[in-house]
């Protein structure tokens, strides 16, 4: 029985959605493994936050390339080729001996990985209407969300029982088989699979030449850079928290093993899983993208204001909620950016603001460790460094005052666009 177009999208989008999980897991599994990998090379709070952000070093100044290479050559290919490159990565990270190696296989893996978000937008861009974008794109973020809590709670769990070296490698095998799934299987649009009518007209990948114009009409927008700031300043900050410094956090200042703290950073990858398609089918069905784009800014700033103030451990946990539930709002910049431009480019917008976001990610988590450093206690319990409260709160605090900064970009960015749709009611009206 032949199945309905309903369903081979859904799968054909399940595959490389499951590819963008596995991403978002090794971006995030830092957290759970900072105290293994402290151990394993002697590392400080700084080298570990390098470490960390080794992965965004090169994830975030490939977004917008990646945007242009999936908008030439479709998403099966790129998203297959991505997938091969990050389990290579993967497989030599799990298999270094020093910091060195470590640093370099890391950024292999966010090589790879670079493109599976962007692989999987344009194919939710050819594949779904206009009115499900928003939707789908909050489903692919939930996706990214459910990687998220592998690298918590059942990561922490895995690394007691067999080690982190083992339990990093299955993930590596498990994606190199994906990869040959998604190369086998995947159709970058309706009008290259025999077996279905197209459903929106998505076409096929876009001239050279004209993604050339659009990426040239999509920089000079300042429209463009508030979404990138915002993108800069949530992901950064949510990734740094969530990807490395949430797990020593909760460890360090309440006084509970890795295991028991990485339940509490959970409960932020349930808000990620959560938040992005609550807000995306609320957007869709309401219309409405900045007026919820400000609210989260706004939800999103408390959610740090309160760690400042070290609150007691379920409210860390329900503040870690609401910073990731907010993260599925402020994604909502993605679909404003492909409504403003050329379907032909979704691609290339996404990668566009995508990149400007993970340089945040790619730049706060340094930021963080140096500022844990300064306020180390002197103490080292099982070969990892033990942080001070004091250092903790400076750190939050500096997340707070950039979610302040998000807050304003966002309801500069919310003016614009009204501004812009009464113009065009006026035109119409005329």
């Amino acid at each position: 029985m032949s199945l309905s177009v309903r369903q081979r999208r859904a799968g054909f989008w399940a595959l490389l959605a499951t590819g963008f999980l596995f991403v978002n897991f090794h971006r995030t599994a830092t957290a759970v493994l900072a105290d293994s990998l402290a151990r394993t090379f002697d590392a400080t709070g700084s080298e570990l936050g390098l470490l960390h952000a080794s992965f965004f070093y090169i994830y975030a100044p490939l977004q917008l390339p990646a945007g242009l290479v999936v908008d030439r050559y479709g998403s099966r290919r790129v998203g297959a080729v991505g997938l091969v490159v990050l389990s290579v990565g993967v497989a030599w990270f799990a298999r270094s001996e020093t910091l060195v190696a470590a640093f370099l296989s890391r950024a292999v893996v966010g090589f790879g990985g670079s493109v599976l978000y962007i692989a999987t937008l344009r194919f939710c861009a050819n594949w779904f209407r206009p009115d499900e974008y928003a939707t789908m794109t909050g489903y692919t973020v939930s996706a990214a969300g459910m990687g998220g809590i592998l690298a918590t709670t059942p990561l922490a769990i895995a690394i007691e029982h067999v080690g982190w070296r083992f339990a990093i490698l299955v993930t590596g095998a498990t994606t190199a088989v994906l990869a040959v799934a998604v190369a086998g299987i995947v159709r970058d649009s309706p009008e290259q699979d025999a077996d279905i009518v197209p459903s929106n007209g998505g076409g096929g990948p876009a001239s050279l030449s004209d993604i050339v114009a659009n990426t040239r009409s999509v920089l000079v927008e300042v429209e463009t850079w508030l979404m990138g700031l915002l993108l800069f300043i949530v992901l950064g900050v949510n990734f740094t928290v969530l990807g490395l410094w949430g797990v020593p956090f909760v460890a360090d200042t309440y006084g509970v093993s890795v295991a028991q703290a990485s339940t509490y950073v959970l409960l932020g990858n349930v808000g990620f899983v959560l938040g992005s398609p609550a807000f995306g089918t609320l957007s869709d069905r309401t219309g409405r993208r900045t007026e919820l784009v400000v609210a989260t800014a706004v939800l999103f700033t408390l959610a740090y204001a309160t760690l400042t103030l070290v609150p007691p451990l379920p409210v860390v946990g329900l503040a870690l909620f609401c910073a990731l539930i907010a993260n599925g709002g402020v994604a909502l910049v993605f679909t404003i950016g492909k409504e403003r431009h050329a379907p032909a480019v979704a691609g290339t917008i996404t990668g566009v603001i995508n990149s400007l976001g993970y340089f945040g990610a790619a730049i706060l988590p340094t930021v963080m460790g140096a500022v844990l450093d300064a306020y180390w206690t002197g103490d080292v319990i099982n070969g990892a460094r033990v942080y001070t409260v004091t250092g903790y709160r400076v750190a939050f605090g500096i997340a707070t005052v950039a979610a302040v900064v998000a807050i304003v970009a966002a309801l500069w960015l919310h003016r614009r666009e009204m501004s812009e749709r009464a113009e065009s009611g006026l035109a119409a009206g005329d």
